[in-house]
């Protein structure tokens, strides 16, 4: 089935030595190349990735998106079919990465997320719960459509995403991802997927009150952007 598509896939990690092992062996087979994203970690990611087999793209920067931005910009010499992107904790359950890769390789759909189902409670805080029920809201609110979640998991053609032209470097990718999918009429699907508690270590966002703040405020930031730009389309430049 995958004979003609190759897939990559993008694995942000900051700190994750400890999980990554685990992380990586359970990288579905039919991903062609896994990178691993060291976002200026100070414990020894890079090497633990080397030794289980992945590529190591350095972004000393810290960023969410600017991590995912440099992975982007590695895989511009030879891209791939379709591009996925996880968490490098362990809260993903990449085995379910499967589901999300077949509607693009047959050609259903353009971009496919996964709907995060927390197999307890403490695997979303309540932050992140509000957060994404909020950011959920306003997105249903000015461009009618239902997203459930804002979660990393999620795969999409190469081309398609180059069309999107991401820019942000920090906690708004996923929403600026989710909502220029919806600008640029791309075929989108949620798919319900388990959610764990991240292995080992502490979040450096959704246990963090600082950081929860940060990032909501920056997610509603993108929504509002976005928003503008629609009703003011000759302005492009931000």
């Amino acid at each position: 089935m995958y004979l003609k598509k190759t897939i990559a896939l993008l694995l942000p990690a900051r700190n994750e030595a400890q999980a990554l092992p685990d992380v990586l062996k359970a990288v579905p087979l039919e991903v062609d190349r896994v990178l691993v994203l060291d976002n200026g970690s100070t414990d020894s990611t890079a090497q633990v990735a080397r030794e289980s087999g992945a590529e190591v793209v350095t972004e000393p920067r810290a960023g969410y998106g600017r991590a995912c931005l440099a992975g982007m910009a590695a895989l511009k010499s030879n891209p791939p079919d379709v591009i996925a992107f996880a968490d490098a904790d362990g809260s993903d359950d990449l085995s379910c990465l499967i589901n999300l890769f077949d509607p693009i390789v047959r050609g259903d759909m353009d971009l496919a997320l996964a709907r995060r189902l927390p197999e307890e409670p403490r695997a979303l805080s309540s932050q992140q719960r509000f957060g994404n029920w909020l950011a959920t809201r306003l997105i249903h609110l000015f461009w009618g459509h239902d997203y459930r979640d804002l979660g990393p998991m999620r795969a999409i053609k190469w081309k398609d995403l180059q069309k999107l032209d991401m820019r942000d470097t920090d906690y708004g990718w996923t929403v600026e991802m989710q909502l220029k999918a919806l600008i640029s009429g791309l075929r989108i699907k949620e798919y319900p997927t388990p959610y764990k508690r991240r292995t080992a270590g502490c979040s450096k966002v959704s246990r963090n009150l600082i950081g929860s703040l940060q990032a909501g405020i920056k997610i509603l930031w993108v929504i509002g952007r976005e928003t503008l730009r629609q009703i003011k389309p000759w302005e492009r430049n931000y």
